[in-house]
């Protein structure tokens, strides 16, 4: 098995990972407004690197957030034509998960049974999901939202949302600037697919409503 993943809800990234979730190769980006300029290169280079063509892939993985209109479109748009030029399945995964997945087995190695994932959503506020880890898999018990800091439960915080707000979220060592990246997302999707479970379709979780309004009918002059 292999999947190509792409992620841009926060940064841009993608990577290449076989049916034993063991990354083939990858690539990120830690600038978070330039998705639409590198993803495509990126994904060309790794592809080449690893000496496969989109022909070779069983499936493309992408995150649907949440995340911002911009960044989360060109990850998605992206991950469609690519499954469209090459008749490949596509499959999403909530972008919250690709931390929840490393934070669940930090969790469970601390004894921690429920923690929250945090990022940055802008405008004062994160996209937030609760989860449990158990065996340090992660469930997710709820979420995901977009809120202040101030409504996130009181829990041990992954990612770096938590970074944004130290004196309000009580963010993990030593996580507190995990950003949600392709291969963590596509070892979510290996697991889930290699188990039969079930994953979610490309629709992007945007959780706000888009700044862009239709204009309303003009006004008659008198």
């Amino acid at each position: 098995m292999l999947i190509l993943s792409i992620d841009t809800s926060a940064i841009a990234s993608a990577a290449l990972l076989n049916g034993e979730g063991e990354i083939l190769a990858s690539f990120a980006t830690e600038d978070t407004r330039s998705h639409a300029e590198v993803l495509a290169p990126g994904i060309a280079g790794l592809l080449a690197d690893a000496g496969i063509t989109g022909q070779d892939l069983d499936a493309v993985v992408v995150g649907v957030g949440p995340g911002p209109f911009t960044g989360l479109r060109a990850g998605i748009a992206t991950a469609r034509t690519l499954a469209f030029a090459w008749d490949k399945p596509l499959h999403g995964v909530m972008s919250l998960d690709a931390i929840a997945v490393d934070a669940a087995l930090d969790a469970w190695r601390l004894g921690i049974d429920e923690f929250a994932v945090a990022t940055d959503a802008r405008r004062k506020e994160v996209y937030w999901a609760a989860y449990r880890s158990t065996g340090g898999t992660p469930e997710l018990l709820d979420g995901p939202h977009v809120s202040g800091p101030g409504e996130v439960p009181t829990l041990p915080v992954y990612g770096a949302g938590a970074g944004l707000y130290p004196d309000t979220l009580h963010a993990v060592e030593g996580f507190a600037d995990a950003q949600p990246t392709a291969a963590a997302l596509g070892r979510t999707a290996v697991v889930r697919l290699v188990r039969g479970l079930p994953l979610l379709p490309s629709t992007p979780l945007y959780l706000r409503e888009s700044d862009a309004k239709v204009p309303g009918p003009r006004k008659r002059a008198l």
